[in-house]
């Protein structure tokens, strides 16, 4: 309903289960705060980091057991479609998978092997390949998906998304073509990390919040790196003391790129319809509605109409197995090609040779070796960094750390986890997306590396 005259659900305890849950999401999910080494963190960060410390040794095996559980739960499912599986709509829907993603399934799996044993070419489990995304990637997913599965509903049940809808709608929908309680999302993706910020999009956009068109746009232009991870970029280009001129033109350039990438296709043609097919209704309040009044009552009803706590753990448990076996093989398998294509073939070096004059008209000092860093970090984010290790300009390594940051689609993870969700995004899309995102973002970056330097 638009009208202010809507029931009203207000109770001492709608208002508990409304804030307690909510309160906590927003701690864990978005509070950053300092460890004891004075690293900026997560509390949901630090929970993961704590789980791999303490698995130590045996995180490696896990994986090989979960890439392994996957792809053999998946043939024999496919195979013998037993009744008990067939029956139950989440083993269905987790199990029985098209033919593409089961030749996925069992590439990751294979890659998986590969790598833990370190069997068959090189070029496979080779420390800048396979190793890149099974020893540095997949164990942080491991934990994170666990927690964000189980602790993401914190965010979405109990009417947090509901306040902030009615609050920040007239702000969202001019700026990025987004609904209200997608700031939560954003937010959470900004302050977090991309990869919680694609799963809270999926799991909004499974459940009915958003259109694809919607979905889309949020899950590929606010899925950013996490504020430690920009650290860590910035550490590889030896410009710690950059900081925070750093932050500041990854936001300017990430906003920028916000704005105009909805409104140009492929994410404007996305169509404005839901997952079951409903058309999208642009909300419009009746003047002199009270936001705020009409956002808490929204919250109350959901508090009030909230499951019983063990349904949420089992909804979180189901979002914990969904992203352990049905995307953890994909990303093993797609970051695993995309890393060897990008390390053993000289195609992204051919695609950044038009970036090369593009960068001396800038200005940008040895723009031969930047050109190099401009489309190889669709492959993983971490890979630009590696190769500005030989730029002797602070401001030319400045450029590639930001813009790195801000192309936002890695296939080896905010790319492989896109492509195994149910988000309506496919591969063409990621392609054109982070091409836009480049064009859009590095005159941005390099105006701002021009005013610093």
């Amino acid at each position: 309903m638009n009208s202010v005259k809507e029931k009203s659900y207000f109770s001492i305890r709608n208002l508990f289960i409304f804030l307690i849950p909510s309160l906590l999401g927003i701690f864990l999910f978005m509070v950053p705060l300092t460890d004891s080494d004075e690293n900026i963190t997560l509390p949901v960060a630090f929970m993961a980091n704590t789980l791999l410390d303490l698995l130590a040794g045996a995180t490696p095996t896990i994986i090989l057991a979960v890439l392994l559980i996957s792809v053999i739960m998946t043939i024999f499912v496919t195979i013998a479609k037993p009744a008990s599986f067939m029956q139950n709509a989440f083993l269905k829907r987790l199990f029985v998978v098209g033919p593409f993603w089961l030749i996925i399934r069992v590439l990751g799996a294979i890659f998986g092997v590969m790598t833990y044993f370190q069997w068959g070419p090189e070029a496979v489990w080779g420390e800048y390949t396979g190793l890149v995304v099974y020893g540095d990637l997949l164990p942080v997913l491991f934990a994170v998906f666990l927690f964000a599965g189980l602790l993401l509903p914190l965010l979405l049940n109990f009417g947090l998304l509901e306040l902030c809808g009615a609050l920040l709608n007239k702000l969202m929908r001019p700026l990025f073509r987004l609904p209200g309680r997608s700031s939560v999302d954003c937010l959470a993706s900004w302050m977090g990390d991309g990869t919680v910020g694609v799963l809270l999009s999926n799991q909004q956009y499974e459940q009915g919040h958003y259109t694809r068109r919607e979905a889309a746009i949020v899950s590929t232009t606010f899925s950013v790196v996490s504020i430690t991870f920009t650290i860590v970029i910035l550490s590889y280009v030896e410009l710690e003391h950059m900081f925070w001129p750093y932050y500041l033109t990854i936001v300017v350039a990430g906003l920028a790129a916000a704005i105009i990438t909805p409104r140009i296709p492929p994410l404007s043609r996305k169509a404005d319809t839901y997952i079951d097919g409903r058309e999208a209704k642009n909300e419009v309040h009746p003047k002199g509605t009270n936001l705020f009044s009409l956002g808490f009552n929204r919250a109350m009803m959901v508090a009030d109409r909230t499951a019983k706590p063990k349904e949420h753990v089992k909804n979180g448990l189901q979002n914990v197995m969904d992203m352990w076996l049905g995307v953890m093989p994909v990303v093993m398998a797609v970051g695993t090609l995309a890393l060897i294509f990008a390390e053993l073939t000289p195609v992204f070096t051919w695609l950044g040779a038009p970036f090369v004059p593009v960068l001396e008209w800038m200005q940008v000092p040895e723009a031969a070796a930047a050109g190099q860093t401009m489309v190889i970090g669709f492959a993983d984010m971490l890979l630009p960094a590696l190769l500005a290790g030989g730029i002797e300009s602070e401001m030319t390594r400045f450029i590639i750390a930001c813009l790195s940051v801000t192309q936002l689609i890695y296939l080896s993870e905010t790319g492989g986890l896109l492509l195994a969700s149910k988000l309506p995004v496919n591969f063409l899309d990621l392609v054109l997306i982070f091409l836009i995102r480049t064009i859009i973002t590095l005159p941005v970056i390099v105006i701002m590396a021009h005013i610093f330097f």
